[in-house]
This record gives structure tokens, sequence and C-alpha cells, in this order.
């Protein structure tokens, strides 16, 4: 039984994307425990700053090295062996697992003996045993790229056979293995015990895939041929993949650099907060490109042009459908989400007002961000790399540029100062710096998600225009309802409940957000929106009336 269902297959697109949607669901849940905990446990601090600031360069070398990999050319040139041979295909993964996992094994033994010089790189305002606290937790989540790097090979291939159960199963354990190392390992080895957590994620990560992986047909072979022409290609087609996704990882190590500056906690709030935010882009945006990616590489590969706009206009406009209302309620319910899944221990009051003014701004990205992962996966189905490569590093240029002008500006212009504190309540809140950054970063994703839009509607001018523009007319009116009508009911609740406890604060997040939801789930209901319509036909009826 445990078999089939580790080897069971999805077929679907909105199912794969069901399976998916709810896995990042389920692990966001746990995603925020793992914040909870964290902020509980050590407020937003020198620690959480340490813990944070380890994790972006081996997270830049996993992203470069390897998940520029699978997304733009293991599954697309995996695939095409696939059409021709099954076994030149295992072939192909066997020599690759072999040259890059050995690439990254000696990249990650080099870097961690460069960890110092590395440390007073990206965190310059770090001295003294925050900087020697730091080193040792980087050096610790080193083992971390070379291990997630196979666990996400393996992930691509089990895709291609629909093997999206398992698939969604490793982000789950991930947390998990973080969330042991909070509870378990933090009391007996202090803040190194937050890294081992980390590598026994992503341990844990690897070995739910593997028994699925043997069982689709891999089997190892010990070869190390880096000049074999689909290893060749694979390179040839990821570099522009890895510089465009190294160019946005380093958006977020400019990020903790400047933060680094600031006040002690800024690093800890920004990357709370974009956690918070983010989760929704995980649910929507990730599992419905990743469901799609094989199956428009495959339209692609098949010259079905008319075939790969289409889903293309689906996916799109599924994602809209439910990245809108989500990012506003995520915007008009943001101190009620901080005060629910972060307010306690030693996180005080002043973190959580800088944690909801940071927030709020990054909620009006999120639109953004959902359309910079799905575009960039388009783009690399229909094997065009380096369009995102060439926008993500003109705007990560742009990023930082704004990021150190609005620091300035904060730090400086005591009109602006005063502007952000009006506009965002954060009267009292001694430095507020790092507002900048999370202003800075919103525009940015604007900017890039805009950018890689218009590139897409230039190179694919077929692209149904009219079917996707009355599917926005009806979301953002739909989506326009919601917002009045959760603002009045949170309103009303926080006048006859007290938001002095918990409870008060969960009981308003809670009914407001359901509110909203039944809301916008009746307006584009009565609207016939056709994205609501997909849904209910994929998703519910597929329990409720399942065919026989």
């Amino acid at each position: 039984m445990i078999q089939r269902f580790l080897n069971s297959q999805t077929k679907s697109i909105s199912s794969a994307s069901l399976i998916l949607a709810i896995s990042y669901l389920v692990s966001a849940v746990l995603g925020l425990i793992r914040d909870r905990l964290l902020a509980g446990t050590f407020g937003a601090g020198n620690e959480l700053d340490v813990y944070y600031t380890a994790f972006t360069v081996p997270d830049f070398i996993a992203l470069i090295l390897i998940f520029g990999a699978i997304a733009a050319a293991v599954i697309p040139i995996f695939s095409g062996y696939l059409i021709k041979s099954k076994e030149e295909a295992w072939e192909y993964v066997s020599r690759l697992f072999n040259v890059f996992l050995g690439f990254l094994i000696i990249v990650c033994l080099i870097l961690i003996i460069f960890t110092p010089a590395i440390v007073s790189l990206i965190a310059p305002g770090f001295s003294g045993d925050k900087k020697e606290l730091a080193v040792m937790l980087m050096r610790i989540m080193f083992l971390s790229p070379i291990i997630l790097g196979a666990s996400n090979m393996i992930s691509g291939i089990l895709q291609v056979f629909h093997r999206f159960l398992v698939t969604a199963m490793a982000p789950l354990l991930y947390n998990l293995g973080i969330i042991i190392g909070i509870l378990f390992f933090v009391p007996k080895f202090g803040l190194a015990g937050l890294a081992w957590g980390v590598v026994l994620g992503g341990v844990l990560h690897l070995l739910v895939q593997i028994p699925a992986f043997f069982f689709s047909g891999f089997r190892y072979k010990a070869s190390f041929n880096y000049k074999d022409e689909g290893v060749k290609k694979t390179i040839k087609l990821m570099v522009p993949r890895s510089l465009g996704l190294g160019a946005g990882q380093l958006n977020t190590i400019a990020t903790t650099a400047i933060a680094s500056t600031l006040m002690s906690g800024s690093i800890a709030v920004f990357n709370l907060a974009n956690n918070l935010s983010s989760i929704l882009v995980n649910a929507v945006a990730v599992s419905v490109s990743t469901a799609s990616f094989p199956a428009m590489s495959m339209a692609f590969l098949k010259d079905e042009g008319d075939e790969f706009l289409r889903k293309f206009s689906s996916i799109f406009r599924q994602i809209i459908f439910l990245v809108v209302p989500l990012s506003l309620l995520l915007l008009i319910l943001r101190a009620q989400i901080v005060r629910v899944v972060l307010g306690v221990g030693k996180f005080g009051w002043a973190d959580t007002k800088l944690t909801t003014a940071c927030l709020g701004i990054l909620a009006l990205n999120l639109i953004a961000q959902a359309l910079i992962l799905f575009l960039s996966k388009t783009f690399y189905a229909a094997h065009n790399t380096k369009i995102p490569a060439i926008i993500s590093g003109v705007t990560v240029i742009f990023n930082i540029l704004l990021s150190l002008l609005l620091v300035w500006l904060v730090r400086f212009s005591a009109g602006f100062n005063f502007f952000l504190q009006d506009l965002l309540r954060l009267g009292g809140v001694a430095n507020i710096g790092v507002i900048a950054l999370a202003l800075a970063y919103t525009i940015t994703a604007v900017l890039e998600g805009s950018l890689l839009l218009y590139m897409f509607c230039k190179k694919f001018p077929k692209l149904h225009v009219k079917e996707i523009s009355d599917s926005l007319y009806k979301i953002f009116f739909a989506s326009f309802i919601m917002f009045v009508l959760t603002f009045i009911i949170r309103q009303i609740l926080g006048s006859i409940i007290s938001l002095q406890t918990f409870w008060g604060v969960f009981f308003q997040l809670i009914v407001s957000g359901t509110v909203g939801v039944l809301t916008y789930a009746l307006a584009t209901h009565l609207m016939k929106s056709p994205e609501n319509k997909a849904i209910v036909d994929s998703f519910l009826k597929k329990f409720l009336y399942p065919v026989k």
C-alpha cells in the first residue's frame, strides 16, 4: 500500500496542481509553526539575523548549480530523450548526477574554507561573536546544497513521470526537519542546532523520493563523462537560467548585507515578513507552474504553438484568479496574521509593528512575484533562458541601487521618515530602515514582472489577449467587493471583541478571512468566471462525483 502511494501518478495538470497546492499549504503551515518557534525562542535579534544570513550563500549555490539545471534543462532534455529511448534517458540522468554532484561537492568544500571571508562580504555589519556564529552556521549549511541538489534533480525527473504526490511530500519533510532542529537540537547544541535541523530536513527531503525514483526505472551507472552531448546541452541551457536565478538571489544577499548595517533584528524582520508573504506564491504560483511545466515543455517540443498558448492563457488566468484576492486579504489582515503567527515569547511589540509594516508592503508585490515564477518557467519551457536571465540581472542592479537610496532617505530625510512612520503606524519604533528594503524589493518585483510579461507578449504575439482581459475584469471587480466587505467585518469585530488576547485576534482573523473568501467565491460564481468554474469542475467534482 505504501509503495502504491509513493508511486501513484497524476495525469492532469489540474489534479497535479491540486496535489502540489495542498502540499505547499501543509508545508506552509509547518513553515508558520517553524517561524513561530523561531520568533518565540529567539525574538527578532542577533540570533535570527545570524541564522538567516547563514542561509544566503548555500541557497545561492543550490540555485545557480542545481535548481537552474532542473527548471531550464533537465526536464525538457530528459523528456526529449524519453520520447526516443528510456535507456538513453536514464543513462543521461546517471551522467548528469555524477558530473553535477561531483562539481557541487568540490565547490562547497572550497566555500567552507573561505566562509569567514564570505561572511565579511555579505554581512559587513557583523563583528565579534555574531560573525563567528554566522561562520559556524554557514559551514554546516553548506551540506544542504549537496543533499538538496540530488533531491531536487530527482523531483524534476519524477514530475516527468507525473509522480507529483511523492515530490509534494518532500517539502513537508524539509520543514519538519527544521522544526525538529528547533525543538530538540537547539536545547543541546545551541544556535548550531538550527543549522543541523536544516541538514536533517534536506536528508528527509531526499530519502522520501528515492524509492519512487528507482521504481520509475533509474539504475545508477558510474559514468563521469562531462563531454557527453546531453550534459553539454544541459550546461548550455542552464547557464543563462542559473545567471538569472543567481541575479535574483543576489537581491536577497544584497538585502541581507544592507540590513546587517541597520538595527539588530532587521534581517530577521525582513525574512519573517517575506516568509509570510511568500506562502501565497508557493501555494499557488509554484504549484500551478510546476505542474504545468512538463506539459508545456512537451507542447513546445512537439511544435504545438496554439496548444502552448492555450495552456499559457489558462494557467495565467488561474494564477491571477487565486493570487489577487489572497494578496488583498494578506494586506488587509496583515496585523492579525503577524500577531497570531509570530506574537509569542521573545517577539516584542516593536518587532510586531515592523514585521506588520513590511508584510503590508510585500503583499503588494505578490501578483508580480507569481508572474515572475510562471513567466520564467514558460520561457524555459520554450527553451528561452536568456530573456529571464537578462531581465533578472537588470532588476537586481536596480534593487540594490533603490535599496541604498531609500535607506539613505530614511536615515537623513526627516520628511520621508515621518511619512513612512505615519503611513505605516510606526510611531515609537526607533529604526525603520528595514521598511526601505521591503519597499525597494516590492518596486523591483513589479518592474521585473512587467518586463517579463511585455517580452512574452512580444515573443508570442498570438496570445489570447481578449480571453485574458475578460477574465481580469471579473477577477478585479470581485476582489474589490471582497476587499470592502472584509474591511467592514474586520472593523466591526475589532469594536466588539477584545484584541488584547490571542484568541480575540485569532477570531477576528478567521472570521474576516472566511467572509472574504466566501464573498470572492460567490462574486466570481455570479459573474460566471471561467476560472471559478474550472476549479469547481476540476477539483470538487473529482471528489464529490468521481467517474466510476
